[in-house]
Protein backbone atom coordinates (compact mmCIF):
# COMPACT_ATOMS: atom_id res chain seq x y z
CA UNK A 1 0.00 0.00 0.00
CA UNK A 2 1.29 3.36 -1.14
CA UNK A 3 1.69 6.20 1.88
CA UNK A 4 -0.62 8.74 1.72
CA UNK A 5 1.68 12.38 1.79
CA UNK A 6 1.23 14.91 4.90
CA UNK A 7 -1.34 11.79 6.59
CA UNK A 8 -0.31 10.91 10.04
CA UNK A 9 -0.85 6.98 10.75
CA UNK A 10 -2.07 6.27 14.23
CA UNK A 11 -2.72 3.05 15.55
CA UNK A 12 -6.40 2.82 14.49
CA UNK A 13 -6.68 5.39 11.83
CA UNK A 14 -5.03 7.59 9.08
CA UNK A 15 -5.60 11.13 9.12
CA UNK A 16 -5.03 14.16 7.07
CA UNK A 17 -6.61 16.74 8.67
CA UNK A 18 -5.11 20.42 8.63
CA UNK A 19 -7.15 23.59 9.86
CA UNK A 20 -5.98 27.23 10.20
CA UNK A 21 -6.19 28.54 13.32
CA UNK A 22 -6.45 32.17 14.74
CA UNK A 23 -7.13 34.11 17.85
CA UNK A 24 -6.57 37.52 19.34
CA UNK A 25 -5.70 38.97 22.45
CA UNK A 26 -8.92 40.54 24.59
CA UNK A 27 -9.02 43.76 23.46
CA UNK A 28 -6.91 43.68 20.96
CA UNK A 29 -4.39 44.95 23.63
CA UNK A 30 -0.47 44.47 22.35
CA UNK A 31 0.86 42.07 24.61
CA UNK A 32 3.94 40.51 22.77
CA UNK A 33 6.08 43.24 21.77
CA UNK A 34 9.05 41.68 22.20
CA UNK A 35 11.01 38.75 21.03
CA UNK A 36 11.38 37.42 24.35
CA UNK A 37 7.42 37.27 24.82
CA UNK A 38 6.88 36.07 21.10
CA UNK A 39 9.20 32.84 21.91
CA UNK A 40 7.84 32.40 25.82
CA UNK A 41 4.37 32.00 24.10
CA UNK A 42 5.92 29.77 21.36
CA UNK A 43 7.06 27.70 23.70
CA UNK A 44 3.69 28.06 25.78
CA UNK A 45 2.30 27.03 22.68
CA UNK A 46 4.49 23.82 21.60
CA UNK A 47 4.43 22.79 24.87
CA UNK A 48 1.09 22.98 25.22
CA UNK A 49 0.14 20.97 21.93
CA UNK A 50 2.88 17.84 23.10
CA UNK A 51 0.40 17.68 25.77
CA UNK A 52 -2.71 17.50 24.21
CA UNK A 53 -1.80 15.20 21.17
CA UNK A 54 -2.20 18.29 18.51
CA UNK A 55 0.69 19.02 15.80
CA UNK A 56 1.53 22.56 15.27
CA UNK A 57 2.77 22.43 11.55
CA UNK A 58 3.36 26.68 11.39
CA UNK A 59 3.03 29.16 14.28
CA UNK A 60 3.36 32.73 14.00
CA UNK A 61 2.39 34.91 17.28
CA UNK A 62 1.69 38.54 16.11
CA UNK A 63 1.81 41.90 18.71
CA UNK A 64 -2.26 41.13 19.18
CA UNK A 65 -2.98 37.71 17.91
CA UNK A 66 -1.79 33.91 17.01
CA UNK A 67 -1.84 32.59 13.83
CA UNK A 68 -1.36 28.43 13.81
CA UNK A 69 -2.12 25.90 11.55
CA UNK A 70 -2.99 22.85 13.18
CA UNK A 71 -3.44 19.25 13.23
CA UNK A 72 -4.97 16.72 15.31
CA UNK A 73 -6.58 13.10 15.63
CA UNK A 74 -10.08 12.91 14.41
CA UNK A 75 -11.06 11.68 17.96
CA UNK A 76 -10.44 15.40 19.10
CA UNK A 77 -12.98 18.17 18.80
CA UNK A 78 -12.35 21.53 17.54
CA UNK A 79 -13.16 23.19 20.98
CA UNK A 80 -11.18 20.50 22.92
CA UNK A 81 -8.16 21.94 20.79
CA UNK A 82 -9.19 25.18 21.14
CA UNK A 83 -9.83 25.31 24.56
CA UNK A 84 -6.63 23.38 25.01
CA UNK A 85 -4.29 25.84 23.08
CA UNK A 86 -6.30 29.22 24.28
CA UNK A 87 -6.75 27.92 28.01
CA UNK A 88 -4.12 26.88 28.58
CA UNK A 89 -1.32 29.00 27.41
CA UNK A 90 -2.90 32.25 28.96
CA UNK A 91 -2.42 30.42 32.53
CA UNK A 92 1.19 29.18 31.78
CA UNK A 93 1.97 32.90 30.06
CA UNK A 94 0.21 34.59 32.76
CA UNK A 95 1.66 32.90 35.50
CA UNK A 96 4.94 33.70 34.50
CA UNK A 97 4.47 37.48 33.44
CA UNK A 98 2.38 38.54 36.49
CA UNK A 99 2.67 42.52 35.33
CA UNK A 100 1.70 41.75 32.13
CA UNK A 101 -1.98 40.33 34.17
CA UNK A 102 -1.76 43.83 36.06
CA UNK A 103 -0.68 46.11 33.48
CA UNK A 104 -2.75 45.00 30.10
CA UNK A 105 -5.13 41.97 31.54
CA UNK A 106 -7.08 43.33 33.12
CA UNK A 107 -9.57 40.64 34.86
CA UNK A 108 -7.15 38.01 34.32
CA UNK A 109 -8.03 37.06 30.35
CA UNK A 110 -5.39 37.23 27.77
CA UNK A 111 -7.47 35.85 25.08
CA UNK A 112 -10.60 37.21 23.05
CA UNK A 113 -13.22 34.71 23.56
CA UNK A 114 -13.72 34.24 19.77
CA UNK A 115 -11.53 32.39 17.35
CA UNK A 116 -11.44 31.84 13.50
CA UNK A 117 -10.85 28.14 12.23
CA UNK A 118 -10.86 27.51 8.68
CA UNK A 119 -9.87 23.22 7.49
CA UNK A 120 -7.75 22.66 4.55
CA UNK A 121 -6.86 20.05 2.36
CA UNK A 122 -5.19 18.45 -0.25
CA UNK A 123 -8.17 17.69 -2.39
CA UNK A 124 -11.02 20.20 -3.51
CA UNK A 125 -14.51 19.54 -2.71
CA UNK A 126 -15.06 19.51 -6.20
CA UNK A 127 -12.52 16.66 -6.68
CA UNK A 128 -14.00 14.65 -3.83
CA UNK A 129 -17.82 14.91 -5.15
CA UNK A 130 -16.65 13.75 -8.80
CA UNK A 131 -14.61 10.80 -6.98
CA UNK A 132 -17.81 10.04 -4.94
CA UNK A 133 -19.88 10.54 -7.98
CA UNK A 134 -17.99 8.49 -9.68
CA UNK A 135 -17.52 5.43 -7.47
CA UNK A 136 -20.86 3.69 -8.97
CA UNK A 137 -19.90 3.83 -12.73
CA UNK A 138 -16.41 2.51 -11.60
CA UNK A 139 -17.71 -0.28 -9.79
CA UNK A 140 -20.13 -1.24 -12.73
CA UNK A 141 -17.11 -1.20 -15.42
CA UNK A 142 -14.46 -3.98 -13.48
Amino acid sequence: MTKINDAVYAKRCVYNLHYHLIWCTKYRNEIFTTLGLINDMKETLQKVADDNDIIIEKLEVMPDHVHTMVSFPPKKSVVDVVKALKGRSAFIFLKSHPQITKDKCWGGHLWSSSYYIGSLGNMSKSVVEKYINNQRYNKKNK
